[in-house]
């Protein structure tokens, strides 16, 4: 994978700097783009090989700005991974329809606007797409009205964009992070979240940020060349068991 470039966006932190790590690792160049721009260049000064680019994926200057920037900067690009996202969690009653568009415009019109403005330079190297969703777009659940339907509309998108873009030779697909084990989440999950979450994954615990990286920096490579319009979870098996009672295992 020598010299090739991926834009990665909401790289700042989490999954999206998990991720830039990975792929510098295996020799990529990275565009972290993110529109936390303190936090970004904080990140970007402590790595080598990469491009910081603050950008509001939403907004269809700057990600046209962002793609210019990219190719301009590394010649080429081989992957896109549509990563920045937001998340409102509140009663149907209480999301304010500013809210909802807040979700939507980030989570949903990101990766549209993303995916449509790269596709040129795309095209030129056959690259991949990976959008991340969450297993909240696989699974309805309480307070997630504007974050799960997001999410479940960027799992469409995807297979929209497969569909259409396969014969371009670029692939596109979708990982679904289920709970994983980020300073914000545990900051804000009480130890009886952290303790149901355990029960109701079969591997009995939170996923690590480096282990979502590895899942799309393999969805990004050659090894996954025949590899498209899928969508992954990478959840620890807790979309599989459902609805399911988890105390029925202690038995």
């Amino acid at each position: 994978m020598q010299g090739k470039c991926a834009i990665v966006t909401g790289a700042a932190r989490g999954i999206g700097l998990a991720l830039t790590d990975v792929l510098l690792e295996s020799d990529w160049r990275v565009a972290m783009a993110d529109i936390d721009g303190d936090e970004l260049h904080d990140a970007a000064a402590a790595r080598d090989g990469v491009l910081a680019i603050e950008a509001d994926v939403s907004d269809p200057d700057d990600v046209a700005r962002m793609i210019e920037r990219t190719t301009a900067w590394a010649g080429r690009l081989d992957g896109l991974v549509n990563n920045a996202g937001v998340a409102h969690f509140g009663p149907l009653e209480q999301t304010s329809f500013e809210a909802w568009r807040e979700v939507m415009s980030t989570n949903l019109d990101g990766p549209f606007l993303c995916t449509q403005a790269a596709l040129p330079a795309l095209k030129e190297t056959c690259g991949a797409v990976v959008n991340i969703a969450s297993i909240s777009g696989l699974r309805a659940s309480t307070l997630r009205v504007a974050y799960g339907t997001s999410k479940a509309g960027v799992i469409h998108l995807t297979k929209q964009h497969a569909a259409e873009l396969g014969e371009f030779g670029i692939r596109v697909n979708c990982v679904c992070p289920g709970p994983v084990r980020t300073k914000l989440a545990m900051a804000v999950h009480s130890q009886a979240i952290i303790d149901a979450y355990h029960d109701a994954i079969p591997l009995n615990r939170y996923g690590t940020e480096r282990e979502i990286a590895e899942v799309i920096a393999f969805l990004l490579s050659e090894k996954a060349s025949y590899v498209t319009g899928q969508v992954l979870a990478a959840d620890g098996g807790f979309e599989s068991t459902g609805v399911g009672l988890p105390a029925l295992r202690d038995d």
